[in-house]
């Protein structure tokens, strides 16, 4: 049966329209490394083919060098740019409403008012979706989820799993670092020994001014961090501060908590990040936005959908720059 009054199709329609900005915004404010990624200008659209491609060198010119007054000079070709790849992953949640519904909700306002309810949880849910998906390794849901920092940051970085369409195990400057926290200093990490992890991790990731800028905590390391810190001064990150983020400082870093009630991060797991060298890219015309111009309608029910979408994948063109410490491999 068609759906009774015509109208309402340009009411869900124009709602999801109209919000879709604001879902977007708020999908990357409710994860703290897709926050950071929006003050870094690193969320960065696509418009078209089948796969998202991010540029890297991965070489230094080998025609560099000293010479001295008539001496020829190398110009050989040397290849030092190539490019990682990664798929297009989609997401969708349905936004409905029956006859029943539109006829209890009499009128233009009260039907909206139906609507905006229905689409904050629709918003809630694609933001924790995509937020879960920031740390997934991309075999959720048969291969469909997103590529998260379970892949991008791997505590198995010398496997032969390609990521980005590029070997780590094959290419060492596709390696990210992984520090075991029980091997290394012997025992389980505690509030006593988590500095060493950390400075050793720390240590092995700065190249120049390149160095982490976030590091991304659980509860339990959270907890040893904390309290390791109790005898000395703390500063919150503002910046992240003000997106609603617990933050403390290490070196000059911000330590972000993604635990708590809901929380994302895995457990007993710090990661390391540059975020000078991810992206977040969605697709430029399936940013949170309706998947199709009006409404669905179920052919034998009072019913009618329309589909907040979304498309794109997390990016990384620095591997290297990148470290994860963990109790045990992921």
């Amino acid at each position: 049966m068609a759906f009774p009054n015509s109208a309402v199709t340009d009411i869900i329609a124009t709602t999801i329209q109209s919000r879709s900005g604001n879902i977007a915004d708020n999908v990357t404010n409710n994860n703290a490394l897709l926050a950071r990624l929006k003050q870094r200008g690193n969320i960065k659209t696509f418009s078209g083919g089948n796969i998202i491609l991010e540029e890297l060198s991965f070489a230094e010119n080998g025609n560099a060098g000293y010479y001295s007054g008539y001496e020829t000079l190398p110009v050989a070709a040397s290849d030092v740019i190539s490019a990682a790849q990664y798929d297009i992953k989609q997401a969708a949640c349905p936004v409905t409403i029956s006859g029943l519904e539109q006829l209890q909700n009499a009128g233009k306002e009260q039907i909206i008012d139906l609507l905006e309810a229905r689409m904050t949880v629709a918003e809630s849910t694609m933001a924790n979706l995509i937020s879960s998906g920031v740390y997934s390794d991309g075999t959720g849901s048969g291969g469909k989820q997103i590529t998260g920092l379970k892949a991008a940051v791997s505590t198995a970085p010398t496997a032969s799993t390609p990521y980005g369409g590029i070997n780590g195990s094959s290419f060492t400057f596709w390696q990210n670092k992984f520090l075991d926290a029980d091997t290394y200093n012997g025992v389980p990490t505690t509030a006593a020994n988590i500095a060493a992890v950390m400075n050793a991790m720390w240590a092995s990731l700065v190249r120049g001014s390149d160095r982490p800028d976030m590091v991304i905590m659980d509860n339990v390391y959270w907890g040893k961090f904390v309290a390791s810190l109790q005898s000395i001064q703390r500063f919150a990150g503002t910046d992240d501060a003000k997106l609603g983020f617990t933050t403390l400082k290490y070196m000059d870093a911000d330590v972000v908590l993604d635990g708590g009630i809901g929380g994302n991060c895995p457990a007993s797991v710090m990661y390391f990040l540059n975020t000078k060298y991810l992206k977040y890219r969605p697709h430029a015309q399936r940013n949170m936005v309706p998947l199709s111009p009006g409404s669905r309608y179920s052919v034998n029910q009072d019913a009618a959908v329309q589909i907040l979408a979304w498309a794109g994948n997390v990016t990384c063109s620095g591997r290297k720059f990148q470290g994860v410490v963990a109790d045990a491999p992921l």
